[in-house]
């Protein structure tokens, strides 16, 4: 049977951007607040994006890639982050706040709720191995991203800052891909699911504002 998710009433999820790594001593402090505001909050959209600079530094982190170091960095460009460094957080697409200070990331999330603006709705259907997305029509544009992700993972680190711990991380994005440009009018596309037990899907302005953003939590045909 077909798996469908909307977004409803013109609401969407704030999306919660972690850039962190398993060979950082600092972030697992700021995966435990990912991992808490996944549990708890089902009106954020957390994704963990694990970034390879720290590969070098006796630990290899099995869930970087490098468009997660890419998209950073492209934060950066924008002036929405001061610099590349972990453990970073983007909200929304506009404001940055160090992941592993709760006060300053609860202020944060405040701030961008305020702030927060939905110029289309997103709904993502799935079908056996294959996804349509349907972003609906509004004011604005945007390149429409596709992400894989885990909901959970526990791993043992054998050597570099972390060495000897077990850390447990929440929606570790898997993969992301551009399925398409939004200008304004309806549009549908067609997917593979993506790598990952979950999928998300958001609606980016070239500046990073968010425009639209949905989920489809389990991938079970």
């Amino acid at each position: 049977m077909p798996v469908f998710a909307w977004a409803q009433d013109g609401k969407r999820p704030l999306v919660v951007e972690l850039f962190t790594s398993q060979g950082c001593s600092s972030c697992p402090p700021a995966d435990a607040v990912v991992a808490d505001l996944a549990r708890t909050r089902p009106d954020l959209l957390p994704l963990t994006f694990h970034v390879t600079y720290w590969n070098n530094l006796g630990w290899q982190d099995p869930f970087s890639f490098a468009s997660a170091t890419e998209r950073q960095r492209h934060y950066v460009a924008l002036s929405v982050s001061p610099d590349v460094y972990t453990p970073a957080m983007v909200v929304d697409g506009q404001h940055d706040v160090i992941g592993s200070d709760r006060p300053a990331v609860e202020a944060t999330l405040a701030r961008a709720e305020s702030e927060a603006r939905t110029a289309a709705s997103v709904g993502i259907a799935r079908a056996g191995d294959a996804l349509t997305i349907t972003v609906g029509a509004g004011t604005g544009r945007g390149t429409v991203l596709l992400f894989g992700y885990d909901r959970q993972h526990q791993t043992h680190v054998g050597r570099g800052e972390n060495g000897g711990r077990t850390l447990l991380e929440a929606n570790i994005v898997r993969s992301m891909t551009v399925a398409g440009s939004w200008t304004g009018q309806v549009l549908h596309l067609k997917a593979a699911v993506p790598i990952g037990e979950a999928v998300a899907v958001i609606v980016q302005a070239d500046n990073g504002r968010l425009l639209g953003a949905g989920r489809l939590a389990g991938t079970a045909s």
